[in-house]
Formats: structure tokens, C-alpha cells, sequence
């Protein structure tokens, strides 16, 4: 489990094919590798993989064919840049939304425009996903926890702050980029309850 607040921007180091699928070398950048063990989940432009070992800044993860071909990671090159987070302790600040690290489906940005000192952005996703938006929701994009700030049947838009442009990949995002996005968990789980005729408590 992930809050969505990126703690550094990595590097991506090599692309090495192994096994039939990919190992990735990531410089972690500021990420603290020495509260990291093997088998610790982190997550990679917001998909959940598994360290497997670590190497003087940099860890290593293996990424099967499925998430190579489901998420952005498979267009990642040497020297790409990566949203990195940690997995959330117990106890630990939540300072985004719960988020799993499962990519539902790739977007695609249609829309880039100065609003200030902050940028707006607009995104396609696939249409059976924008029954779960909600103005004023949570989606995560990269790996970055954001809010929702207006949508249509198929186009959604969120505001970034300078901060999040300076400290995240989303500052570089350009019209046509594409993009991993995880959709707010609990409004899977409430139509999950829905569907099986399973009013959640307080619901008609």
C-alpha cells in the first residue's frame, strides 16, 4: 500500500531481458534505500514491484511481461525518469490516498496549459474507467496522488502545483505522453457492495 506522495525522482540505470521478461536497474535517487530490504514493495511510476536486490544507489526489480505490456513501464528507456515511493508503515502519515500500486489502465494527456504558477492537465482514459471519477476525487497518475478538479464522459482534468512539477516526472508531460493510472480504491470496492446488493452502511 502507497500514499501517492513521491519521495524521489529515480533513474532508470539498464533494461536487462531475463527469463522471458525484463529486469530493471534503477538509480533511487534521494529515495533512503537503507530502510529497504529484499522483498520490499516500492512503487515505479505508481506500479507495486519487488526489490530484488540493491546496488550502491540502486535497486533492482524484475517486471513481468503482463505489467511490460498493461502500464508505461515498457516504453521506459536507459536514463528515463521514474516517480519512486516507498511502501506505507504502519502508523505512517497519509498524506495523499490509499493507494495499491495495481495500474488500472494507461491514459494519455490531451492537454497542457499554464494556469498561473501551477499547470493544468487534461487526460483520456478508457471509457469503462470514468464511471469511477468524481470531481473533486482521487486518481493517481505516475504514482502521484492528485485531485480531480473537473471531468466530461470522457476527459478528466487535474491542477499541479509548482511543487508537484518540480519534485515529480509529471513536470515534463507533454500532449500525446501516455500515463499509468490507478483509480481510487474505495470506489471500486463501493460498486463492488453495489452490484452484489450490499448497501453500504448509512445507504438506502
Amino acid at each position: 500500500m502507497f500514499t501517492g506522495i513521491i519521495e524521489s525522482l529515480g533513474k532508470v540505470v539498464s533494461l536487462s531481458p531475463k527469463g522471458g521478461d525484463m529486469e530493471l536497474c534503477i538509480d533511487a535517487g534521494r529515495l533512503a534505500l537503507a530502510t529497504c530490504h529484499v522483498g520490499d514493495s516500492i512503487a515505479v511510476a505508481g506500479v507495486c514491484l519487488t526489490a530484488t536486490r540493491f546496488d550502491s544507489g540502486c535497486f533492482f526489480v524484475d517486471v513481468s511481461n503482463e505489467t511490460l505490456a498493461k502500464t508505461t513501464l515498457g516504453r521506459l528507456k536507459v536514463g528515463s525518469q521514474v516517480n519512486l515511493e516507498r511502501a506505507l508503515l504502519a502508523g505512517g502519515a497519509l498524506g495523499g490516498h490509499y493507494v495499491t500500486g495495481h495500474v488500472d489502465g494507461v491514459g494519455k494527456v490531451i492537454e497542457v496549459r499554464a494556469d498561473g504558477r501551477s499547470w493544468r492537465l487534461s487526460f483520456t482514459i478508457p471509457d469503462h474507467f470514468m464511471r469511477y471519477v468524481a470531481p473533486k476525487g482521487s486518481v493517481t497518475i505516475e504514482g502521484t496522488s492528485l485531485t480531480i478538479n473537473e471531468m466530461s464522459d470522457t476527459v478528466f482534468g487535474v491542477n499541479l502545483v509548482p511543487h508537484t512539477l518540480e519534485v515529480t516526472t509529471l513536470g515534463a508531460l507533454r500532449v500525446g505522453d501516455e500515463v499509468n493510472i490507478e483509480i481510487d480504491i474505495i470506489a471500486r470496492y463501493v460498486e463492488r457492495l453495489l452490484l452484489a446488493g450490499v448497501a453500504p452502511r448509512g445507504l438506502p
